[in-house]
């Protein structure tokens, strides 16, 4: 069915073999490459440093989806299926690259073969305003076919439509306005959102050949892949045992005497160290390597899109902005309690955790030293916890989420060495967005020269600020 080829290529990863998703993970600083040739998503650099509109294509598939269903008891939810992912691509493009066309994307077929590009501010606009029709359309539909996230539930496409429009309203929350920080109260205290880890957003992964977790049977580039200092070290402040889940011991800190349950045996490879060394410290066992139970297994860990605590970690974070009231150590502890019940659950585990299981007593005294809720502190210490935690759900995930969230606070500090950057035009700072597509120079002219001249003073490059950064 359409509905399933357009979810499939959308959340499919774009290439599932080890090699490239390791190399999809590199740069949230969730892993490290430790080979000599450095990879370039370490550096802050990319094998391909422009952003696509591919996805539009899709676009045109949905229009025929909704089409063929009209008339039928599915015909609304397909429609709320239509919105949702053009909302979906239009919010990706639009981070990656600043002004898009989205009003005009997909109607080659009524013509408009050079779309223009909207404002930044006018593409969020229209993402949560059809956010806001696929919800009531879903709202209206009944359980559907072709559905490979959320086995065609209309209510759970209600949840995430809402929960969403969170993430895209606090994701411009350097330019949101009044009305828009309203809404975003309203929909929190409507209260159909998400309510635990069943609700979570993910791709799944079987143990048929075509449907394999990307990184399974791959030991090879496991061997070369460290879980990073900052990982590492968050997981100990925190006392967290998703580090015995995400990492090995280093097999120095073994060879020493120490044992794969003790802390201490966890070392993280700091991702801002040139290669070669990087590569030689490896040799000599001196890191972390990722966890073996990721290339163990067919249906491993399912990507995770979106999910119950991501949601909690965002209402927090609004609450303590005062954007809605509530109690946000509540929210905070509840995202942390679904991530660590998540991996409490998940299976294929049991033999690969080092003797640290996460159980619930372990879950039910986990908020105590720096994992407690700086009800104390400042703000922004409160804020450093939300964001930490936010960007731990992501551990080598493969679906590229923290990253807009790390330009927009600035937490946690990525390792940022001038010396082994390979920006290209300024190795001091991190890319802000990528370039427009090469073929919109021909394909779309007018529009693409446009927007980079009412954006970037008629420079595209990787460093130019976008409008919901500033």
């Amino acid at each position: 069915m359409l509905a399933t080829q357009v979810l499939k290529d959308t959340y499919r990863f774009w290439n599932p073999n080890p090699s490239d998703f390791t190399s999809g993970n590199l740069f949230n600083k969730h892993v490290a490459m430790l080979e000599t040739n450095p990879n370039p998503g370490q550096y802050y650099y990319s094998y391909w440093p422009y952003g696509s509109f591919g996805a539009y294509s899709r676009l045109t598939d949905l229009q025929y989806m909704t089409q063929y269903a009209e008339g039928s008891k599915f015909e609304s939810s397909y429609k709320g299926l239509q919105l949702f992912m053009k909302a979906w691509f239009g919010f990706s493009a639009t981070l990656d690259m600043g002004d898009v066309p989205y009003s005009e994307a997909g109607m080659a077929t009524e013509g408009i073969t050079q779309p223009k590009y909207d404002k930044q501010a006018d593409v969020f606009a229209e993402i949560l305003s059809d956010l806001q029709k696929a919800e009531a359309d879903f709202a209206q539909g009944t359980n559907f076919d072709g559905d490979i996230m959320y086995g065609g539930d209309v209510t759970k496409w209600r949840k995430l439509c809402n929960a969403m429009q969170l993430k895209v309203i606090q994701t411009m929350s350097k330019q949101a306005t009044s009305e828009q920080k309203a809404r975003f109260a309203a929909i929190v205290n409507a209260g159909n959102l998400m309510t635990g880890n069943d609700d979570n957003f993910k791709l799944v992964y079987s143990d048929n050949p075509n449907a394999t977790y990307p990184m399974y049977n791959g030991e090879e580039r496991r061997q070369n892949t460290g879980v990073t200092q900052l990982v590492v070290n968050a997981l100990k402040n925190f006392n967290d045992r998703r580090l015995f889940y995400f990492a090995e011991p280093a097999q120095a800190q073994i060879d020493g005497g120490l044992t794969e349950s003790d802390w201490d045996a966890y070392v993280g490879a700091p991702s801002s160290m040139a290669a070669e060394q990087l590569a030689l410290n490896n040799a000599d066992g001196d890191y972390s390597l990722l966890n073996k139970r990721y290339v163990a297994f067919m249906d491993n860990d399912p990507m995770l899109y979106f999910t119950y605590s991501e949601q909690c970690f965002i209402i927090a974070e609004a609450i303590e902005e005062g954007w809605v009231s509530g109690d946000a150590q509540q929210y905070y502890q509840n995202g942390v309690k679904a991530q660590l019940e998540y991996y409490m659950n998940l299976p294929h585990t049991a033999d690969y955790v080092h003797g640290m299981a996460i159980d619930q007593n372990y879950i039910d005294n986990y908020f105590t030293g720096a994992a407690a809720y700086a009800t104390s502190g400042t703000k922004e210490d409160r804020l450093h916890q939300i964001w930490t935690q936010r960007w731990l759900i992501d551990f080598f995930q493969g679906n590229g989420g923290n990253y807009q969230q790390f330009l927009r606070t600035g937490y946690p500090v990525y390792p940022l060495n001038p010396s082994t950057s390979l920006n290209p035009e300024d190795p001091t700072v991190y890319p802000k967005r990528w370039m427009y597509p090469t073929d919109e120079q021909t394909k779309n002219p007018v529009n693409y020269q446009k927007a980079i001249d009412e954006q970037y003073n008629g420079y595209d490059g990787i460093n130019q600020v976008p409008w919901y950064l500033k």
